[in-house]
Parts: structure tokens; sequence; C-alpha cells
């Protein structure tokens, strides 16, 4: 891979560099983006300053996001780092009136090895820069986008470091506050919920067997997810107030206060490594593409960790987008004009739209103190418990919906 750091500076400008695609973002959507794209002969520049150290989340990659990372030859990498999620535990323990039972969901019943696989995002980043590092059609510019601009058929992106990349198209990866989505001129909806997440690492006294176990709580999900050997990570989201009195407590104390909240379903509990703690809204941008952008992950969307779904739905906007463009350059067509990305707004605004909905209502559900809200919610736990139709029409239809699978994610070639 050709790299360029960041650099001071300089009276003399570089020439601009010319390449097909520019992906702005290193996080794991920008990396296998730049990835897909040059492993299919796009000229491709990664823009971004290399990928902070600090985060300890991890990141639960579904079967459908597996089976692409295995198409573009990524998996073997990853998989080492990862634990197998084979078993899912819904527990409801709101405490109130209606309450529905336990309900487990079973790989094997759709004839799978597991619904997906846990990783620390500093192990999948790692392995993700690696496989960047060793992509030579991809150019890494290690510096901060500092502006865009659309014009003539094509985009001008301009470093802090003074870097001057002409693309045919821009692809946002760069979360939240994307420069790339406001230089296109999208507008968002945005939205905040009286919740935050808690975020940590635990070692646990009993093995967790595979088994993620998701606790629906007054407050929103309390959510344990296999990491490998005796660790989970968990994502436990309270109110504000009480994620800063739980990420105050010592360790011991902290550990003990867990495993109560937990009903010591994993045992003694031992804290791993920095709390984090993280503000919930959700973001939907009005459109995906537009003026020469194309938008990924946390760029077009955002809403809280329930289901697994986060990642899993950027992945799927990569795989579709790679599609969208490999179709485009086969038909002989500018890949950064309307109509290929007219094509992948078509495509992605589904998904996107029933998934931040179904994952809204649920947390609103957890929320809500009235009666038909907690009726419903119990009824349909109810009914995936007891009818196996039903139950594994939520279970592939959690794993990514059939409808809007990329063809990368049923293990096809875009070739």
């Amino acid at each position: 891979m050709a790299k360029r750091a960041s650099a001071a500076k300089t009276d003399t400008p570089a020439a601009p560099t010319e390449v097909d695609a520019a992906v702005v973002g290193a996080g794991p959507s920008g990396m296998a983006m730049a990835l897909l794209l040059a492993r299919h002969g796009f000229r491709t520049a990664l823009i971004a300053p290399e990928a902070m150290a600090g985060d300890d989340r991890t990141t639960a990659l579904l079967e459908s996001s597996v089976e692409m990372l295995r198409t573009l030859d990524l998996w073997e990498a990853i998989e080492p780092h990862t634990a197998a999620l084979r078993h899912m535990r819904i527990v409801d323990g709101t405490g109130r009136l209606i309450r529905a039972p336990e309900v487990v969901f079973d790989a094997s019943e759709l004839e799978l090895p597991a619904f997906g696989y846990n990783i620390a995002n500093l192990d999948l980043n790692r392995e993700l820069a690696k496989a960047c590092a060793e992509t030579p059609e991809l150019l890494r510019i290690d510096s901060k986008l500092a502006s865009l601009v659309t014009a003539g058929g094509h985009a001008e992106l301009t470093t802090e470091a003074g870097d001057t990349v002409i693309a045919r198209i821009a692809i946002g990866a760069d979360g939240r506050k994307s420069m790339v989505r406001e230089a296109a001129g999208i507008a968002v909806k945005d939205w905040r919920y009286p919740q935050s997440a808690l975020v940590l690492t635990l070692e646990h006294g009993v093995p967790h067997h595979n088994h993620s176990t998701e606790f629906h709580t007054p407050s929103g999900p309390f959510t344990l997810v296999p990491l490998k050997g005796r660790k989970s990570s968990l994502v436990c989201v309270v109110s504000p107030e009480d994620a800063a009195y739980l990420a105050d407590l010592d360790d011991a104390a902290l550990g003990l206060e867990l495993e109560r909240r937990a009903a010591s379903v994993l045992g003694k509990m031992t804290i791993v490594g920095k709390r984090q703690i993280y503000p919930l809204g959700g973001l939907t941008a009005r459109t995906v593409a537009d003026n020469r952008c194309a938008l990924v992950g946390e760029a077009a969307h955002v809403f809280p960790p329930i289901g697994a779904q986060g990642l899993n739905l950027g992945l799927r906007d990569v795989a579709a987008l790679g599609e969208m463009l490999v179709a485009a350059r086969r038909r002989g067509e500018d890949i950064g004009a309307s109509g290929a990305l007219q094509a992948y707004e078509r495509a992605r605004r589904p998904d996107i739209a029933t998934r931040t909905t179904a994952v809204d209502l649920l947390n609103r559900s957890l929320l809500s103190d009235l009666l038909p809200v907690q009726a419903l919610r119990s009824v349909g736990l109810y009914l995936a418990g007891r009818v196996s139709p039903l139950r594994r029409l939520m279970m592939r239809e959690g794993i990514a919906p059939m409808m809007a699978r990329p063809r990368l994610m049923r293990g096809l070639s875009l070739r």
C-alpha cells in the first residue's frame, strides 16, 4: 500500500493525487470500504488520522458480516481474536406488571455454527489496518480532512496536512459528525435518549458457554457478550446519573454491583480495563448519497447499542455500495454520477429505515410505563419463544434482512 504520512505544509503544494474513490474515515466501516474497492481494481485513497488506541469497546460481527469478510479474504486473520455467539438469551428484568418469559435463540436452529462472533475493536481495527497496509492499490493518507468541494464531475478533497485528492466519488465513513455529509449538503434527523451506556470488559468466575445474555431493564438493556476465555463485554444502558454513579465506584464495588444486576449468571465479576460512558441518541441522514458523495456507517445512521445492529448495518452499507460501484463501472458509467448514487440509495433506504425504527421502538418500549406497550413487547417475546417459525424468522432477520442482503454477504463474488 502506498502511504503518505502527515507532513507540515510547505510553500509549494504537492500535485493533486487522482483516484477513483476517496474514503474518509478509518474505523471498521471505512477500512472495509477502502479494502473492498481497492481489491476490486478501483484506485482508492483512505483519508484519516491513525486510529485512536483508546477504544475498549467490542463489536459482535453477525453471520452476514462474517460472510462478507470471508469473501474479501479478511476473516482468516480476524477469527482468532473472536468468541462465537451460539446462543442469545433475553431476560425480562423490568420488574413490571406485565413481563415476558425468558427466550433463548439458538444458532443451530438456522443450521449455523454461530449467530456471529464478538471481537475487541482494538483487534478488529488492527487486523483491518494491517490488511490496508498490504494492499498495493490503496493509498493511505494519515491526515484529517480539511475541506471537500464537488464540481466539474469530480470531488476535490484537501487534508490538514496539505494533500489534495481528486476523486470521482467521495465516501463518508467519518462518523456522526461527518464532514463528507456536511459538504454534500445532506440533512439529518437527530435525536437524543435520556440514557447513557456504560461500556467495559469483565472477567467472571462462571464460563459463558458462548451465551450472549440481554436483560431488559426499565432503563434499557444490560447486555453481556462473550469474549475469548472467561471474559465478556458489557453494555449497561442506564440513566446518565446512574452511569456516572457506576463509573465512580471502585473495581471491587462495581464488580459486586454488576454481578447483582446480572443475577450472578456469570458468577463473580472482575473489572478489566477502563470504563467508558457514551450518551445515547439516534441519527438518520435524509439520503445516503448525493452530490458525488456516499455515506456508510455512522455517517448515515446512528442508534442505541441493541441487538448488535450498528456496525453490521454499516457493513451492509459497505457491501451494497461496493456492489453498486462495481456494476456501474461494468456498464461504463461514471461511478460518482447520479445513476450509481440513486441505485445505492434505493438499495439501502428500506433496510436503514426498518432497522432504525425497530431499535428505536424496542428501546422506547423499555422506557415506557404504559401497560399496552409493555403487553405488546411481552407478547412478542412470548410468541418468539413458543412459535418456532416466528423464532427462526426473527433470528434470520436479526442477522440481516434476506431481501437487503448484498452479494458479498451471500458469499457471491462481485466480479
